[in-house]
């Protein structure tokens, strides 16, 4: 007997669960029992109906094509995970909401997550493994990097280039660039919740505020 595909969304948590019916309808040929969570650190072996196992578990299941969405937050953790599953030879799924606006010239890396009421313009590239959440634009000429993470509602104005690793929160407005200056958001800054940011942000900063500033601890 010719064993199915079998599709894992890598972490059984807060947007686990939301990524879930994402991948189901973007997979709606297959069976419920098709899909999987894979959490490491999880105790349940059932959430909202499936299966939970660790990846091991995972690994040893005797489905043919194995295939892998990483829902986990920490853009690190993320980062080590893909580097795990391509190394196993599992396929990595892309994730596209079916109401995502996607305009002309938009190129998307592996990996990407990209939920519901979201709009990409025109002449923009996202980079691998990408989390875009409910409810945010990126404009046109926009250069995101690898793991980025954008929380709900972010406004990404054009002429914006965001570098790997950058976490950009909840509500947060990007002022738009310029062609020959475009606003840069460096690798690894953290954006707060509700920011709004009109000028360049270093690597590794974490900004707070209306103009965004830098925390003080």
């Amino acid at each position: 007997m010719q064993m199915t595909k079998i599709i894992g969304v890598y972490g059984a948590s807060g947007f686990g669960i939301e990524v879930m019916p994402l991948i189901r309808i973007q997979y709606a040929h297959l069976n419920k029992q098709d899909f999987v969570f894979i959490d490491d650190n999880c105790k349940a072996t059932h959430l909202n109906g499936y299966r939970v196992m660790s990846y091991h578990e995972f690994l040893k299941l005797p489905n043919k094509i194995k295939e892998v969405s990483i829902a986990i937050a920490n853009s690190k953790i993320r980062e080590v995970l893909a580097e795990k599953l391509i190394k196993d030879g599992i396929l990595i799924a892309s994730i596209k909401a079916k109401d995502l606006v996607s305009l002309d010239t938009v190129e998307l890396g592996i990996g990407t997550i990209i939920c519901n009421f979201f709009c990409l313009t025109s002449n923009i590239k996202i980079g691998k493994f990408f989390h875009g959440n409910i409810y945010s634009y990126i404009a046109h000429n926009c250069v995101i990097g690898d793991y980025v993470t954008f929380a709900p509602r972010v406004n990404c104005n054009g002429n914006i280039h965001i570098h790997d690793h950058a976490y950009i929160g909840t509500g947060v407005i990007i002022k738009q660039g310029k062609n020959d200056k475009p606003l840069i958001i460096g690798e690894g800054a953290i954006i707060g919740m509700g920011a709004v940011v009109t000028k360049d942000v270093a690597p590794g900063a974490v900004v707070i505020g209306n103009p965004a500033r830098p925390l003080i601890k």
